[in-house]
């Protein structure tokens, strides 16, 4: 059985404590109670907690307060306040301070449940991803410093000297070139690592919400807005906002963009209320922003804030020599979440070497990626076609429908025998020599798939 969170339920209001103490015991989470912030230290001086549960309003040393010593003395410890229906305000600015969301006194319970369950499941993610990096690099960002190759190094070098600055920086580059990797290393190397590295895909986003997302809404502001709630830009405060494909947003949202980079400041949808926000602004596109200019899909004057330095990001085909780096790390990392491991054959190395990575670092990822899946006792011995047809390896697996595992690697497997089937010429016992079966189970596979032979 898991081990479930422990939580610390901080509030001077002791009947208050004990609801929650009890709520939470019946959901199996180990949990504490303390009656004030200063008693709340203490006892993280002795026990290590995952989730501090404090309320706003207290005597002595308040929610905020609390808050700020634990993100100072306790980093990873996640933090919900806890208000009344007076303070909302307050518990919003505390959002920007590092707390993960609040609740309102009154609320129904399973509303906490829910979004500690949230909580446990990105934390779970978070760990098995884990390496301890000395230098307070993320591994990703730790990783970018581990290449070959001399215009990688060049970009490293770059990034380095800009993130010294408070300049904004555009990363240009192909899709899946790891545009956001080299982001997040900006922001480590920089001296807004302690606070947060605020990251949105504006092509992820319908364009719709896309303005709710980035400036936040007051509650009523519109349809749906059910209650306050705080945008990227201005959770970025202190911190790094990275805004991903930033190509191709609608020209009115590029407009108030610009707005803000120019003053610093932003209105929440459904108020007027200027808010100063201080982040560092770094922004991708795989688009050819000086074309949109010319076409008029992008304002130039934008182009020119958001690009005070540049940096370009080279395909995986200009820079083989790292592709076996990279192909270690995603096996180490697969190996790291469970998914076993699996050793490659040195023909299909050469291929793998010898591919030009349309889709770059994200396609080698995922090629990685269905190797660990569909391997057999560790080893991969099908022939690299398999992972290197896109027409049918990666159909199988990202295109249209959603399918189970099972579905996925029955028509894989059963695409794989047909073309092996076709390649010998029918020769029953050499697919099965090469699929590592007895030419009954290959003949049992063929009925089965209903392949014919």
């Amino acid at each position: 059985m898991k081990k479930k969170m422990s939580i610390l339920i901080v509030d001077d209001e002791r009947d208050y404590c004990e609801v929650m103490e009890m709520i939470l015991s019946s959901h199996g989470y180990e949990t504490a109670v303390c009656s004030n912030g200063e008693e709340a230290l203490e006892a993280m001086e002795k026990q290590q907690f995952d989730l501090v549960l404090t309320d706003l309003m207290m005597p002595r040393m308040d929610g905020t307060q609390l808050l700020r010593r634990i993100r100072e003395s306790y980093p990873a410890v996640t933090v919900i306040m806890i208000t009344a229906y007076g303070t909302i305000e307050k518990a919003v600015e505390t959002m920007k301070m590092g707390a993960y969301t609040y609740i309102t006194k009154g609320d129904d319970p399973e509303k906490l449940i829910t979004e500690i369950r949230l909580l446990e499941k990105s934390l779970k993610r978070e760990t098995r991803q884990a390496e301890v990096v000395p230098d307070g690099l993320t591994p990703e960002s730790r990783f970018m410093l581990d290449t070959r190759s001399k215009r990688v190094r060049a970009v490293m070098e770059m990034a380095g000297k800009a993130a010294r600055s408070n300049a904004n920086i555009l990363i240009l580059g192909e899709s899946g070139t790891g545009k956001e990797v080299l982001a997040q290393f900006i922001h480590d190397r920089s001296s807004r690592r302690s606070r947060g590295f605020v990251n949105l895909n504006c092509h992820s986003i319908p364009e719709t919400m896309l303005e709710s997302e980035l400036f936040g809404h007051e509650k009523g502001s519109f349809t749906g807005a059910i209650g306050t709630r705080v945008g990227r830009i201005e959770s970025a405060d202190g911190g790094s906002l990275f805004l991903d494909e930033i190509g191709g947003t609608p020209l009115a949202l590029q407009t108030k963009l610009l707005k803000v980079i120019e003053n610093k400041t932003i209105s929440r949808i459904g108020s007027n209320q200027e808010i100063a926000v201080d982040f560092r602004l770094i922004t991708a596109t795989n688009n050819d922003l000086e074309d949109d200019i010319r076409q008029e899909l992008f304002r130039e004057d934008l182009f020119y804030r958001i690009s005070t330095i540049i940096i370009r990001m080279p395909p995986l085909k200009e820079r083989r020599e790292d592709i076996p780096l990279l192909i270690d790390h995603f096996l180490r990392r697969g190996s790291q979440e469970g998914r076993g491991e699996v050793k490659i054959p040195p023909r299909v190395m050469e291929d793998l070497l010898a591919y030009d990575y349309p889709g770059n670092i994200r396609e080698l990822k995922n090629i990685v990626e269905r190797m660990l899946i569909f391997s057999e006792d560790g080893r991969w011995e099908a022939d690299s076609g398999l992972l290197l047809n896109r027409g049918a390896a990666e159909q199988a697996v990202s295109g249209g429908e959603e399918k189970t595992l099972r579905e996925i690697r029955r028509e894989i497997e059963s695409r794989y025998i047909q073309s092996l089937l076709q390649s010998y010429g029918g020769e029953l016992n050499k697919v099965a020599e090469i699929l590592g079966i007895t030419r009954r189970q290959l003949l049992n596979k063929l009925t089965d798939y209903r392949l014919k032979h």
